[in-house]
């Protein structure tokens, strides 16, 4: 069976090219000239997309870490002013929808509150992104499904059965699901990769893969077990400030990812056994006659 959902303009699912997502997240710590640096390594590497978070504050913030202090670039503020100015708002949101359309490449965030969805729809985003941490919101993932747009549900730190219940409310029509572990950098025992097939199995959407980890060989991996898509957060520096950074791919990592998702993509074949043109001189010289 062939599972396959419309990106924008990209087919993503079985058979198709492996649809690349750079997550720029907050790695920009609130610098839309870092933003377009990192829309300009995603474009260079061919990667196909660059993701965000939107976040309201008020809402997405628990009342219990308001008021908590931390050392930011900004100096010593409370978590409540740290999570404002790492946030977007019209105007910035603007020149990204802008550049990324004249550098051709998909764009779209993981919002974590309603107000947040209504915000990024008007820029008729190709696909949200529900984040691991708001699989059991119910209420966010009615109001994603009703925008009637595709939907990525990322599945890390839930359980099969949080799963079931998030794949119910949000439908499988438009429905892509991306296996996930929520540790930041994850240790590669805790991957589970294998989890990508139990999902396939179970659900018919496609499913990919949203790595933590340190290194590319298990994104790699995720893609020969069958990931329809792969999502890594990427950084100009992986000792700039911020808490994603350490977990995140510097411009050299994306260049190598890109290019061997696509060798392994060719590598992997269609499973049928045939004898290539290549092999014939060596057929014929070397197998003796009966």
């Amino acid at each position: 069976m062939t599972r396959t959902i419309m990106i924008g303009n990209h087919s993503v699912g079985d058979e198709q090219p492996v649809y690349i997502i750079a997550e720029i997240g907050i790695n920009h710590n609130g610098n839309l000239e870092i933003v377009k640096r990192l829309i300009d390594v995603a474009v260079m590497a061919g990667c196909d997309a660059v993701k965000f978070q939107k976040r309201t504050p008020e809402k997405a913030v628990p009342p219990e870490y308001r008021d908590v202090m931390r050392e930011t670039p900004w100096g010593i503020i409370s978590y409540l002013e740290y999570r404002r100015k790492v946030e977007f708002g019209f105007d910035e949101y603007s020149e990204i929808d802008r550049y990324c359309k004249e550098k051709r490449i998909d764009w779209f965030t993981s919002c974590w509150d309603e107000e947040s969805v209504d915000f990024i729809e008007q820029f008729a985003p190709p696909v949200y992104k529900i984040a691991s941490a708001s699989l059991t919101d119910i209420s966010l993932l009615e109001h994603i499904r009703s925008k009637g747009r595709p939907v990525i549900l990322s599945t890390g730190m839930s359980t099969f059965e949080e799963i079931e219940q998030a794949v119910s409310v949000l439908g499988l029509e438009k429905l892509a699901i991306a296996h996930s572990t929520s540790t930041y950098p994850c240790p590669p025992g805790e991957l589970n990769l294998r989890m990508i097939q139990t999902l396939r199995r179970r659900f018919d959407c496609p499913v990919g893969y949203s790595g933590h980890e340190v290194g590319l060989q298990t994104t790699l991996a995720a893609v020969t077990l069958g990931a329809a898509f792969v999502e890594r957060h990427i950084t100009l520096d992986r000792a700039m400030w911020g808490s994603d950074q350490a977990a995140s791919v510097e411009p050299g990592g994306v260049i190598r990812l890109v290019r061997d998702i696509r060798v392994i993509e060719q590598a992997l074949g269609d499973g049928v056994k045939k004898v290539y043109p290549s092999e014939m001189s060596a057929r014929q010289r070397l197998r003796r006659k009966s």
